[in-house]
């Protein structure tokens, strides 16, 4: 599944460190496609993106796309930040459980309460993108 693309005409408060390793999940999201790595002998993924397995400390990992699509575990707002983030305030953060059972931290936009259905989106700075979470939204297909 393709995430939502949010246009901000702005650079990042304050970049995320990336690696070598973690190129490709910064190069997936984007394009709106949100990436973890699995254990290829335990079969259980992780996030964030690690090279060695946290439950079963193999180097035998390979990378996956999640749906991004969850329950809103845990929510606080933030009224006083550092520096890098004034511009902002106040904002929320949230804990998501997702749906393939991993349990992440994000930015949460719009009126999301806890135990709410909630979507992954990229938010697309001048400088590379982050992601988020909004609330769910029910998209219908039709039939031909």
């Amino acid at each position: 599944m393709t995430l939502d693309l949010i246009d901000l005409e702005q650079e990042r408060a304050y970049p995320p460190r990336q690696s070598d390793f973690t190129k490709p999940f910064w190069d997936n999201l984007t394009r709106g496609i949100f990436t973890t790595t699995r254990c290829d002998s335990c079969n259980r993924p992780s996030f964030p993106p690690k090279p060695i397995c946290p439950h079963c400390w193999t180097d035998q990992v390979s990378w996956i796309e999640l749906e991004g699509a969850g329950t809103l575990y845990s929510k606080t707002t933030v009224h006083a930040g550092p520096a890098a983030f004034v511009r902002d305030l106040p904002y929320s953060v949230g804990i998501i459980d997702l749906d393939e059972g991993l349990r992440i931290a994000a930015r949460i936009i719009g009126d999301v309460n806890i135990g709410d259905r909630v979507e992954l989106v990229v938010l697309s700075y001048i400088d590379g993108p982050l992601y988020a979470a909004k609330r769910y939204t029910v998209r219908l297909t039709s039939s031909a």
